[in-house]
């Protein structure tokens, strides 16, 4: 079986096509993912943009080819936070389902969290029962989900979605290039306050860090020229490793930002703000290490598609 997943977030539209023969695991044929910044504004205004729109549909249009050269049995397509605290994107709901045949599922934190876990642990060194905190840092919101998997199905302990993101905060806090530390205090004071209920680590229990902020610090850290998701998916970062990249980045202006090599230069000016969240939620843990995952909603959905 074949299937396409697109997962419309606040900062990045994704696209994963992948099969499925019997018995066997999720094989992606093709990922794409490209930084639209669909939820542009969307914390003071609670409206999309007319230009956010446009970029998306773009790139859903990019998609739908794809989608329609390899040929589907199953689509799903979901929107996340941007989506759900937004209005104005009637026109663009109608066009993607014309577009792909099928309407767009606006799903709640609490959904996104649990597709987030079941599609991040896809292909990680993790035995069956390992209990789990994976965490998502999106544009908008930040996922938390604790659990583990048995017997390839997810158990869920906790799951909670939180009104912060990459996005989100540098748009409500940073206004300096670059971010000068009563700013960068101030983001990380609003993230230690909303992870404060956080429930803490179980011994054991592995942080799994997935989405466009870990994997682009991820790919920082190993100094990745060309992104190489085979290395970044499975990648052990020590806190120390990313209190440094977080550091590093924060030093420079954001046009030297863009040309560090690992990262997507259109995500530069949110990666601070997005780093320091991952960051307070480690020292909320007090974990000292975070496993990179380079999966997320879109492959959990896929399982589910496959089922």
């Amino acid at each position: 079986m074949r299937v396409a997943t697109i997962d419309i977030g606040t900062n990045t539209v994704l696209l994963l096509v992948a099969d499925r023969k019997e018995g066997r695991a999720l094989v992606a044929v093709e990922e794409r993912a490209r930084v639209t910044r669909l939820g542009e504004g969307v914390d003071v205004s609670r409206c999309f943009s007319a230009p956010a729109l446009e970029r998306t549909q773009a790139c859903l249009d990019e998609y739908a080819q794809v989608v329609q050269t390899l040929g589907v049995d199953r689509i799903a397509v979901v929107g996340t936070s941007a989506m759900r605290d937004a209005g104005g994107g009637e026109h663009l709901l109608a066009h993607i389902e014309a577009s792909f045949g099928v309407a767009v599922r606006v799903i709640s934190g609490q959904e996104e969290a649990r597709l987030t876990f079941r599609g991040a642990l896809g292909g990680l060194p993790v035995p069956d029962g390992s209990e789990l905190a994976v965490f998502d840092i999106g544009g908008g919101s930040t996922e938390v989900v604790l659990g583990r998997l048995e017997r390839d199905r997810a158990v869920i302990d906790y799951s909670e979605s939180f009104d912060v993101g990459s996005v989100r905060l540098t748009e409500r806090q940073v206004r300096t290039d670059p971010p000068d530390a009563l700013e960068r205090t101030a983001v990380r004071e609003t993230a230690r306050n909303a992870f404060a209920a956080v429930p803490a680590l179980k011994s054991g229990q592995t942080p799994v860090g997935i989405a466009g902020t870990m994997t682009t610090l991820a790919a920082v850290s190993l100094g990745l020229s060309v992104y190489d998701g085979a290395r970044v998916h499975g990648h052990a970062m020590r806190r120390e490793e990313l209190q440094r990249v977080i550091a590093e980045l924060a030093s420079m202006p954001l046009e030297a930002r863009r040309l560090v090599a690992g990262m997507e230069p259109k995500r530069a000016d949110v990666i601070v703000a997005g780093g320091i969240i991952a960051l307070s939620l480690l020292e909320r843990w007090d974990a000292q290490e975070v496993l990179v995952s380079d999966r997320g909603v879109r492959w959990g959905l896929a399982e589910e598609l496959t089922q």
